[in-house]
């Protein structure tokens, strides 16, 4: 009888240490979010209690800067933690024939073969989610799961498809008809043909949490929402009823009720996690791919969408994760999102290639509560887009237009295919109000330097 209990509790002891303890990471980013958008970022117009609740039981971060001043560069960056223009991303994909290449290294591809499961949820838009007439991806584009997501669920992205849904409203309300999981379009019979693309999203992302957290392995799960990225579309109940409000526009009503549609699913995904007991063992970032949009909130910021000023490339970001992160902290560093790969790789305890030439720092120890990267340490930090000349907001794009900038700690020098154009001290000014150009001439011409350097670098390009 004793050897049989022996060997029972080698078994159970043997199952203990074949269960990975490593944590599990959920990347949860809006689309168009603007820096005040939130309630912990002091909106005036949105209620978002479960992100509040985020940021009051972990990291605020005031200080924290995307890729690009639109989606598709910035995806770049998040995935691979290098600049998007070293893959030759200087504007968004507008569904055509360009893809992230698949040489990029990505922290799915790192963190899978690791040992992690991963999984993509929400829209991509990075390329390679054009299908055949039977609903089957086709393979000459790399997809999500060429760049290292086993599973993934998001909406075509191909036209006519997206365009007649944008121009009729309809993406987010019938958003589960054009769904593509795992290579194949999702048929009439699925459950998830008749859902609300931000249902859709949140539902297949609680749906994954319960299946990967019976697994062996630990997770990696890329929720990327369309939230709150136009068409405005009214969100469903309660959502659309609690955001009615007197004197505000049609399109206004129809914004906040996606953001508070979209904070309600993340407030399902954080209990799931912790009806599962695994929450302290996984960290959760939240962040926007860019400022916002039309109706999105940035304060007395300049710019917004596809401007490189404050308003379109500084955006609010979150990071939970119980018992690890210090909860009701606020960071005024300097962060990015290029630092998201060598941080996820350090949390995982994975260490980075040197093939994968990251730009980013890993701020892991200061989302822990120690301190950020230096500016000594960093280096310049560039952006480079192709010049939109229309912004996407209720006034004109401000002048003088810029495709460039270089940040030297509280500098910001703004160039126009690499000539400068302004130079700001962001710390003191940071609504980009007083243009010091020509006072400081000499360290405008230091800075534009190491930028003409940079652009001059080799670039690898996908697609057309």
């Amino acid at each position: 009888m004793w050897i049989r209990l022996v060997l029972l509790a080698l078994c159970v002891a043997e199952a203990a240490l074949a269960k990975d303890t490593r944590p599990n990471i959920i990347v949860l980013m809006a689309d168009d979010l603007g820096y005040g958008d939130l309630g912990c970022f002091g909106s005036p117009a949105v209620q978002t209690p479960n992100l509040d609740r985020m940021a009051a039981e972990g990291l605020k971060a005031t200080r924290y800067y995307t890729g690009s001043a639109v989606c598709s560069p910035t995806r770049a960056s998040m995935l691979t933690g290098r600049y998007p223009l070293r893959f030759d991303v200087t504007q968004h994909f507008n569904d055509v024939d360009r893809w992230l290449p698949v040489e990029a290294v990505t922290v799915a591809e790192l963190l899978r073969d690791a040992g992690y499961a991963t999984a993509h949820v929400g829209k991509w838009h990075l390329g390679g989610l054009h299908v055949d007439e039977s609903g089957q991806r086709l393979k000459d584009q790399p997809g999500p799961r060429e760049q290292g997501f086993e599973f993934y669920q998001t909406q075509i992205e191909q036209q006519p498809i997206r365009g007649k849904m944008g121009s009729e409203k309809t993406l987010f309300r019938q958003g589960g008809t054009v769904l593509l999981r795992n290579d194949q379009r999702v048929p009439e019979s699925d459950p998830y043909f008749t859902k609300h693309f931000t249902d859709a999203n949140g539902d297949f992302a609680l749906e994954m949490i319960e299946r990967l957290s019976k697994d062996e392995r630990p997770f990696f799960l890329n929720v990327w929402w369309l939230v709150p990225h136009k068409p405005y579309e009214p969100a469903p109940g309660p959502h659309w009823e609690a955001t009615a409000a007197p004197d505000i526009s049609e399109d206004q009503h129809r914004f906040r009720s996606m953001v508070r549609h979209m904070d309600a699913r993340i407030g399902d995904l954080m209990r799931r996690l912790e009806q599962l007991g695994i929450a302290d063992n996984t960290l959760v970032i939240f962040t926007s791919d860019n400022g916002a949009a039309f109706e999105g909130y940035i304060g007395e910021l300049k710019g917004g969408k596809t401007d490189l000023h404050e308003g379109g490339i500084r955006v609010p970001l979150l990071a939970w994760w119980p018992g690890h992160i210090k909860a009701g902290q606020t960071s005024e560093a300097f962060l990015h999102s290029n630092d998201w790969l060598p941080t996820f790789c350090e949390a995982a305890g994975v260490e980075v290639p040197a093939a994968a030439q990251v730009d980013g720092r890993s701020v892991l120890a200061h989302l822990l509560g120690g301190e950020a990267p230096t500016w000594e340490q960093r280096g310049d930090v560039h952006w480079q887009l192709n010049l939109y000349k229309s912004i996407q907001r209720h006034y004109p794009k401000p002048k003088p237009y810029a495709t460039e900038v270089t940040r030297r700690d509280q500098w910001k020098l703004l160039t126009l295919d690499g000539e400068p154009v302004e130079l700001f001290d962001v710390y003191a000014d940071p609504y980009e109000t007083r243009n010091l150009l020509a006072e400081h001439a000499e360290l405008a011409a230091s800075m534009r330097e190491g930028l003409q350097q940079w652009l001059a670098e080799p670039r690898l390009r996908g697609g057309e």
